[in-house]
């Protein structure tokens, strides 16, 4: 981690980067919305719009409302001009990989209606496939719109390098504790057969060795998961927690039909919801392996 703003012996390189992060964040959630004429189609303004709002907050917020909004190829097209390609396809998605969060039709039963997405129920703040192996790290994700609640269902939204700096700023202690390889452990969850899905145990805070950008695995919930049991560890989940409830760097946006996040899985909770058997709320999601990129529709530059 040479040069880097996330080693923690690095105070100077920290501080500039910290000082330009924090300028640069959007104080605003409108701050963060593209309007885009076809997210199947990138225009170059376009591009470098969301890669503006993605270099300050790690995600941006796009709007096309005069498209169908339920439409797939909308969220799958844009994914793939922004590098986000290997789709994790979990036995809850779709054929296409995509997951449709929606309410379960019956939320005592059924396989989706046991877990918290697939309900009308608030989600605390998250990222997206915590439990997942370090090798299967969820590094890019997408939500688009198709129906909106009859009310409620806002996400808040975290970038996880705010969190990372609002820790470190509080006590660099704390973040050494998160970035230990088991900090937190998510235990084996049993079906009726067999493990459904083994023990993993990871850190919060991780940093990628070899591109060197900073990624996170958290969960506030406090059923099925083990925080490493020491005093600076325990210290450090609840610090984490008071800023995940006092934020001033948190942003709320409500998405409405033709509206979409994309994200290097930052954290982000739901507001629980009310809508009708006529008319349920219901999400697109894309978790992927990748990291947004935008330097993938860019001309070649002409030889001298």
């Amino acid at each position: 981690m040479a040069n880097s703003p996330f080693d923690l012996e690095n105070e100077s390189t920290y501080r500039a980067w910290r000082d330009a992060k924090l300028a640069a964040y959007p104080r605003s959630v409108d701050e963060l919305l593209v309007s885009l004429t076809d997210p199947r189609h990138l225009t170059p303004a376009e591009l470098a719009a969301l890669a503006d709002r993605c270099g300050r907050a790690n995600m941006a917020l796009y709007s096309a409302p005069h498209l169908p909004p339920a439409d797939k190829s909308i969220p799958k097209q844009l994914a793939q001009q922004l590098g986000l390609n290997r789709l994790e396809g979990n036995y809850l998605a779709d054929e296409d990989g995509l997951s449709s969060i929606t309410p379960a039709v019956d939320e005592g039963g059924g396989v989706r209606g046991e877990f918290i997405p697939y309900t009308h129920k608030p989600i605390n703040w998250h990222t997206d496939g915590y439990y997942n192996a370090l090798d299967h790290r969820i590094l890019g994700m997408t939500l688009h719109c198709a129906r909106d609640a009859d009310t409620g269902g806002e996400n808040a939204l975290l970038d996880h390098e705010i969190a990372y700096i609002q820790l470190r700023d509080a006590n660099p202690d704390y973040v050494a504790a998160l970035m230990q390889p088991d900090a937190m452990t998510i235990p084996a969850r049993m079906d009726a057969d067999d493990i459904a899905r083994p023990e993993q145990s990871g850190p919060v805070f991780a940093v990628d060795p070899g591109q060197g950008f900073l990624y996170m695995r958290y969960t506030a919930r406090t059923r099925s998961i083990v925080w490493k049991d020491d005093a600076l560890t325990q210290a450090a989940v609840k610090a984490l927690a008071d800023i995940l409830a006092s934020s001033e760097y948190i942003l709320t946006a409500r998405l409405s039909p033709g509206m979409g996040l994309i994200c290097n899985n930052v954290l982000h909770t739901r507001s629980g919801f009310a809508d009708s058997p006529e008319h349920r709320r219901l999400l697109y999601r894309g978790r992927y392996y990748d990291r947004l990129r935008f330097d993938l529709n860019k001309a070649p530059a002409h030889a001298a």
